[in-house]
């Protein structure tokens, strides 16, 4: 997914806000900011709406400190794939020592205010997202094994828990579930993305899943993870954060997303190049759906249940 770019500078070397707010991958901090929102209503401690606001607040600076850390480490990947080449760092807007130095200091600030407004537990999550991300995935997963998208695919999957622990001070089964859902959805998103991406990953060096596997190999992974995703998914229905609403929307979604990855499964390369990735790309698109509409539909949940109305009671 590429992520926006809000750029207010014309000179090269010369930053303004803009470049470097886009350091901070607001497309993907949105992302965090919702599931982690969603995470925090859907508990089944209320908070106060200020306590809410600020440590949503606080989560989102996170998300992006991980962001600007991740593109001062990958700036050198980032000026040879054509997806990311106009980023702050390789357009040369931003360096990558005000990148780094901004990164460093937005994750200390984030995961000290939380501390202060939440507890220690969503503190200790946020900050061990960070170091996941960023040391983890980004330094060391993501040059090294295939497997770099599936394991380094938690950092993104733990916002909904960070969001549950700030009402509730823990982890539950609920919270587990709401991770594994976007764990496992990570994978088929990301390598639908990587199959019509064609060569920026294999000029980059970055070992992804279409370069050293292939891609008819790529095309099967991405219909096994849908097919795992799918009972998960649905099965959130049957716990405190689900419900008749959810179960609905469960059911359609992947029902959709398991047609999806089926005719993805079924084509081959030639197929593909015929229609310039039209199947994959709807895939892709499709996925963005299916992970906000199920966070949506337990939001819903959540909203009922304060008048009397979510879940089976």
């Amino acid at each position: 997914m590429s992520d926006a770019s809000l750029n207010t500078t014309t000179q090269e070397g010369d930053a303004g806000f803009g470049d470097f707010f886009a350091l901070l991958k607001p497309r993907v901090m949105s992302l965090v900011v919702f599931t982690a929102l969603v995470g925090l209503l859907a508990a089944p401690v209320p908070v106060n709406p200020i306590v809410a606001f600020a440590s949503i607040l606080f989560i989102a600076v996170g998300g992006g400190a991980s962001g600007a850390l991740n593109m001062w480490w990958d700036a050198d990947i980032d000026r040879i794939m054509k997806r990311t080449q106009s980023r702050p760092i390789p357009s040369g807007r931003v360096t990558e020592g005000d990148a780094l130095g901004l990164g460093m200091t937005l994750s200390v600030f984030a995961v000290v205010m939380l501390f202060l407004a939440s507890n220690y537990v969503a503190a200790g999550l946020l900050a061990f997202t960070i170091f996941f991300y960023v040391v983890v995935y980004t330094m060391w997963l993501k040059r090294w094994t295939p497997q770099n998208i599936v394991i380094g695919g938690a950092a993104g999957a733990f916002p909904p828990m960070i969001g549950w622990a700030v009402a509730t001070g823990g982890i539950s089964v609920e919270s587990v579930l709401m991770f594994t859902i976007i764990f496992m959805w990570t994978p088929p998103h990301f390598w639908a993305l990587a199959l019509f991406m064609k060569s920026d990953y294999r000029d980059a060096g970055v070992p992804m899943l279409t370069v050293t596997h292939g891609r008819k190999s790529t095309r099967k992974h991405i219909l096994v993870y849908t097919l795992l995703l799918a009972p998960i998914a649905i099965g959130a229905a049957f716990t405190s954060i689900g419900g008749p609403v959810y179960l609905a929307a469960a059911v359609v979604l992947n029902a959709l997303f398991i047609k999806g990855a089926f005719a993805i499964w079924r084509r081959d390369e030639a197929q593909a190049e015929a229609d310039s990735y039209r199947v994959e790309k709807r895939f892709f698109a499709l996925s963005l759906v299916y992970l906000f509409a199920h966070f949506l539909a337990i939001l819903a949940e959540a909203g009922l249940g304060r008048f009397g109305l979510g879940g089976w009671s």
